[in-house]
């Protein structure tokens, strides 16, 4: 099989009933985990009390605001910080695809008619739900406790932009970490590619603080990277910092990082495909 057949193969039509099967053994397989889940998800909330404690004393200090931001309004962020992540960001993808290329597991692809970027992405939705599901009750319980800090958006537009730039950055965030994982094609270990790219996403993308706080021409460089459309960018809609031309702005590059990403990882997947068969994968 050449590389352009095996790509006719994946690219062919499909029934949708296939991948809805594929989406429910996601599930089923996922949820053996449930409880690893929920601990990291209790667990995974502790850096938030040291968040909470830091702010504090930052304000409390300073004695006023920050670019915008009050005490409240920042424990805010770092609260929709946390449900995004659990909306969103892959759990474990990357060392799955790379295992299957790995222990060539991936030869069992190359004789379905299955995209493998499809079947890889329904299993990424079912984890996803899975994971949302079991988390839901930590996170709502935090955010009953700081209840006080939530200010909802008033216009149901607020809300459709969001939830839009919400689903193009979980399309963002799957297709970078797809196409990361071919890399296990021409290298054993991709560990050390995976935590160099994954630090510059969360100092990038808004997990260790809000991008707008920092000065003018580093947010105008941020801007043109793809971690700000992963976190940041549905973040800052919804709390109503990111609006009008600015905000049509940042959708339209999301949409072209979407897109790029998209072809990214049809890229390194053809390639890869063409040197695993040029070694006798």
């Amino acid at each position: 099989m050449t590389a352009t057949s095996a790509h006719v193969r994946f690219g062919g039509p499909m029934s949708l009933q296939k991948y809805l099967t594929v989406f429910n053994l996601g599930i089923q397989n996922t949820f053996v985990y449930r409880w690893n889940y929920l601990l990291r998800a209790i667990f995974g909330l502790i850096p938030l009390i040291g968040t909470v404690f830091l702010w504090r004393a930052i304000f409390q200090e300073s004695g006023g605001g920050m670019r915008g931001y009050d005490y409240g309004s920042m424990i805010y962020y770092y609260l929709l910080t946390i449900l995004v992540s659990n909306l969103v960001t892959p759990t474990e993808d990357e060392w799955q695809i790379a295992a299957d290329i790995r222990e060539g597991q991936i030869n069992s692809f190359l004789t379905k008619p299955m995209s493998y970027l499809a079947y890889r992405f329904c299993i990424f939705l079912s984890g996803r739900l899975v994971y949302t599901v079991v988390t839901i009750l930590p996170i709502a319980a935090i955010f009953i406790y700081f209840r006080r800090f939530i200010v909802l958006p008033n216009e149901s537009m607020t809300w459709l932009v969001a939830i839009f730039s919400l689903l193009m950055s979980a399309f963002i965030q799957f297709f970078l970490t797809y196409a990361l994982s071919m890399m296990a094609f021409w290298i054993l270990e991709i560990s050390t590619i995976v935590f160099i790219v994954y630090s510059f996403e969360y100092f990038l993308g808004g997990q260790m603080f809000p991008l707008d706080i920092m000065p003018p021409a580093i947010q105008a460089v941020m801007k043109w990277l793809p971690f700000y459309y992963e976190l940041f960018c549905p973040i800052s809609i919804f709390q109503g910092r990111l609006r009008g031309p600015e905000m049509w702005s940042a959708l339209a590059i999301q949409a072209g990082w979407m897109v790029a990403m998209w072809g990214a990882a049809r890229l390194m997947w053809d390639r890869g495909l063409g040197h695993y068969q040029a070694v006798g994968g």
